[in-house]
């Protein structure tokens, strides 16, 4: 039962649009009241009513770790008595800053924020401050925050509710260029046409897609990417907002192994709190003020506590085989399915994945694009959430984006989930 979150999500709906503070999270395609959460602890989350779901969207895929990481708590309850908030640099802005540029070579200096649209908004101020020049590229389909010249053919939750540019001026996204992901000859025709030739700025993309599902960019489509990027003095801008710190230490920078110019970070390097960074060669991080011309800066940006709960994440995840196990832990959970889904005859559906990240498709044999994603069968989606939730198990609930292994995640719970993922296959 839950009369509680629906007594209460009745209030919040006069108190917030849709009775939430982010649109996917209202549960809208599911057609049910939304989850009202009071704790969450290791692979758990627990609502007002006391129901509990184990977790698969995982803060959206913050937490690599699981909810409330216990050794994660101690520390964090000793610096809570340090303060919350200074509005001045603090020890851990030192900490966190050489944990990052020691895993990721192409980030030389990165500069704090408190949000992944700040993180891609400042990085595309900077990159036109440096070029001197207007125009930006991005890819139908990636999400890179609510900044108003980057809500345009997005995904995420963008794409789930089919949400309008509404209040949005036209003259905010007429220097931004969609172009479909994947397709190289559309790549090569933009950087060619007079009209743009060595007229962009920057180039910004998921390099590992999570927003439209977890869909790689080929490797070949990613090295000619680089080298056109190069060719024309056109930054290279990585979102790895979800990928860096979840494919690996190196991110999707060492998974392609092409460097970026600039690199946009959250989600992971935030350790469960509002943490963002942006970083790259130090020859265009110092034309941010106070070094330079481009100015970014924000009061919570860098704040401590955060920060320490980041720093301690990046620690464990230095461990030898932290990745290793969680891979693994991943190819053992979905395999199963992935056999399932073969065996039954008339059903299609595929699972995608890198690393630790994976979305089940319906409908689709494979997802390359956005285009492809769209017409993925979403009835059957939300038919599967809604199976899922009864069962107690939270799944990302959007078609377009990924679900995440947490290290918290217990064998049991994953069997428990992998067999509620097969016996809704066969019953379809």
């Amino acid at each position: 039962m839950r009369l509680k979150t629906k007594s209460i999500y009745k209030e919040l709906c006069d108190l917030m649009p849709g009775g939430v503070s982010s649109p996917v999270r209202a549960l809208y395609g599911a057609k049910r009241t939304p989850l009202i959460v009071q704790s969450a602890y290791r692979d758990v989350i627990e609502d007002i009513d006391q129901n509990k779901y184990i977790d698969f969207c995982s803060s959206w895929g913050a937490l690599i770790l699981g909810h409330s990481e216990p050794k994660l708590m101690n520390e964090l309850a000793h610096d809570l008595k340090r303060g919350t908030s200074y509005g001045i640099t603090s020890i851990y802005e030192h900490k966190l800053a050489k944990k990052i540029t020691s895993f990721m070579p192409s980030i030389e200096m990165l500069r704090f924020c408190s949000s992944g649209t700040e993180a891609t908004m400042f990085a595309l101020r900077l990159a036109r401050g440096v070029t001197n020049r207007d125009y930006i590229v991005k890819f139908v389909g990636n999400y890179h925050g609510g900044a108003d010249f980057l809500l345009t053919q997005a995904g995420s939750g963008f794409a789930t509710y089919k949400a309008a540019s509404k209040g949005i001026p036209k003259a905010s996204i007429d220097y931004t260029l969609n172009l479909p992901y994947n397709d190289l000859n559309a790549l090569e025709k933009l950087f060619e046409d007079p009209q743009y030739k060595n007229k962009i700025a920057a180039v910004i993309i998921e390099p590992i897609a999570a927003n439209m599902g977890v869909t790689p960019a080929k490797k070949e489509y990613m090295h000619r990417l680089r080298e056109i990027t190069k060719e024309q003095n056109t930054l290279l801008i990585y979102d790895e907002v979800v990928t860096g710190f979840r494919v690996g230490l190196g991110g999707a920078q060492e998974y392609f192994n092409i460097e970026a110019d600039l690199t946009c970070l959250g989600k992971v390097v935030g350790g469960g709190f509002p943490v963002a960074a942006y970083g790259g060669k130090k020859e265009y991080m110092e034309m941010l003020s106070p070094l330079g011309p481009v100015y970014q800066g924000g009061t919570l940006s860098g704040n401590p506590l955060a920060l320490a709960a980041g720093h301690f994440v990046m620690k464990e995840l230095e461990h030898p085989d932290f990745y290793q196990k969680l891979n693994q832990k991943t190819v053992n959970f979905i395999e199963p399915i992935r056999k399932a889904i073969g065996m039954k005859k008339n059903f299609k559906a595929c699972i995608q994945s890198v690393g630790s990240m994976f979305t089940l498709f319906f409908g689709r044999d494979r997802v390359t694009d956005m285009a492809e994603s769209e017409s993925s069968d979403k009835k059957m989606f939300w038919k599967f959430f809604n199976f899922l939730l009864d069962k107690g198990i939270y799944w990302p609930p959007s078609p377009h984006e990924a679900a995440f292994m947490m290290r918290a995640h217990s064998q049991d719970h994953l069997e428990k989930v992998q067999n509620a993922i097969i016996e809704f296959i066969e019953m379809q």
